[in-house]
């Protein structure tokens, strides 16, 4: 009678290892040579795991951009004794790349002395894909969280927040910040003749204009809320504010935008409220909102089609 011979222990843990996804490897560390990789790598970038004799081709397949801080931190890391992990972009026989999760376990000699590097790689393309995606939902989220939905500027959460920071660095380098609000003149008089589609037309078509007026980089343009509006113009004093305040009204001229309800003229005006600081420390930026927003409220008291600078 004979009996088929048992297969050893370690045999059973290669069977183990070689029969998941992840893909098992060993680096002895002296020599920096593989002494083991699973077959899975073939499977995954197509490189035999014969190819794959020293630390050298685990570097070379690797992506240009993440190679000098993967190898780098896996070095160091390994020198100090310290398990870690490193994602990267490992190269394909045929020449694309797959997002590698490496993770290493370190193994010490019975003096303490790093001894080999054993570890398994994992695919996580899918994962990365993921992320992708949802990093790219996060930042149109974050982007529609600061845009207004109807004339695509920027709205009065984003306002509220670039205020903070102008007016932070205003008083940090005594320079002063102008403000310009504006309000379209009988607009309801406007969305009642002419009707909502047409009004939101309208608000689309002031915001574009006046927009355009913000010509420096950090000039700000955002829609305050309803038929109102808001120019930030950071570096900018009392006489050069009132000059873009001049543009924006002659650009809204220009455009002769009908409104035949309007008690000033046949076209669309505004009426402005202007503001400009050097924000001393008592000095709060909602006060000199008001401030500016008060002036506006005057601009409509004095007739509309005006700008009130003081």
């Amino acid at each position: 009678m004979t009996t088929e011979p048992h297969s050893t222990e370690s045999d059973v843990y290669k069977t183990l290892l070689e029969s998941t996804n992840a893909i098992p490897w060993k680096i002895d560390w002296k020599t920096m040579t593989f002494a083991y990789i699973g077959p899975q790598i073939e499977q995954l970038l197509g490189w035999t795991p014969v190819s794959w004799v020293s630390a050298q081709d685990w570097a070379e397949r690797m992506h240009p951009e993440d190679r000098a801080w993967v190898v780098d931190f896996c070095v160091t890391q390994s020198k100090s004794g310290n398990d870690h992990e490193a994602d990267y972009r490992a190269l394909t026989k045929e020449g694309e790349y797959v997002w590698i999760r490496d993770v290493v376990h370190v193994v010490r000699d019975k003096n303490g002395e790093v001894e080999a590097l054993i570890g398994f790689m994992f695919d996580i393309s899918e994962r990365k894909k993921t992320e992708e995606k949802l990093l790219i939902l996060q930042k149109e989220l974050e982007e529609l969280s600061f845009k207004d939905g109807l004339t695509g500027v920027a709205n009065r959460r984003m306002f509220d927040s670039i205020m903070e920071i102008e007016w932070a660095n205003a008083r940090r380098n005594n320079q002063p910040l102008s403000l310009i609000m504006f309000d379209i003149d009988f607009f309801k008089q406007y969305n009642d003749f002419y009707g909502h589609i047409q009004g939101d037309d309208c608000l689309k078509r002031v915001a574009s204009i006046l927009a355009s007026a913000a010509s420096r980089s950090r000039d700000f343009f955002a829609r305050f809320g309803g038929e109102e509006f808001v120019l930030v113009l950071p570096e900018t004093d009392a006489e050069s504010a009132k000059v873009v305040a001049e543009r924006c009204r002659n650009l809204v001229f220009k455009e002769q935008i009908p409104h035949a309800k309007s008690d000033n003229s046949q076209i669309l005006t505004l009426s402005m409220g202007l503001g400009t600081i050097m924000p001393a420390h008592q000095e709060t930026v909602l006060q000199f909102i008001e401030q500016v927003d008060k002036r506006l409220y005057q601009a409509k008291q004095c007739g509309r089609n005006c700008i009130v600078n003081s």
